[in-house]
């Protein structure tokens, strides 16, 4: 029996959409990675970008576990003497841009270079539940269903 490797013409991605709407960021992020990637594919090929296209809405409503929202912080320093500053993933969230902290956290689970800048491409982020990508007929990814523990429980 042979091993396909793919090549790049072979490639047929699929359009998914999720809702992100009280799932939980990392657990949600490792699903996403995974289908972005292709490894849930039976021809995944790992030097091929092979993965599907994934739009997340409602980025905004995600939560975090334990007491990340404020413990959890952002560095980045402005390049002035004493320019380091900080975030928390609460203020990110409760921000200008709280999609990023979903966008960021896939990010970090994707291998860095040519490669993984071309993967993230396949990922779109929406804080709200508007997205322009009806025309794509995208299938829902029901994250939810997957496991009891990616959505958040009712208090």
């Amino acid at each position: 029996m042979l091993t396909k490797s793919m090549r790049r013409e072979d490639v047929q991605p699929k359009w998914y959409l999720i809702d992100a709407k009280d799932m939980i960021v990392g657990r949600l992020a490792t699903v996403i990675a995974r289908y972005i990637r292709g490894k849930h594919k039976p021809y995944f090929t790992p030097h091929v970008n092979c993965g599907d296209k994934i739009v997340v809405i409602n980025a905004k409503d995600v939560h975090l576990t334990g007491s990340k929202r404020k413990d959890s912080k952002f560095y980045w320093h402005t390049g002035y003497p004493g320019g380091i500053k900080e975030r928390t993933m609460g203020q990110i969230l409760d921000g200008r841009f709280p999609e990023r902290v979903l966008e960021k956290a896939v990010e970090r689970m994707i291998p860095k270079g040519p490669l993984g800048r071309d993967v993230m491409r396949n990922l779109r982020v929406y804080p709200g539940q508007d997205h322009p990508h009806e025309a794509q007929k995208l299938e829902i990814l029901d994250v939810a269903s997957m496991n009891t523990k990616n959505k958040r429980r009712s208090a």
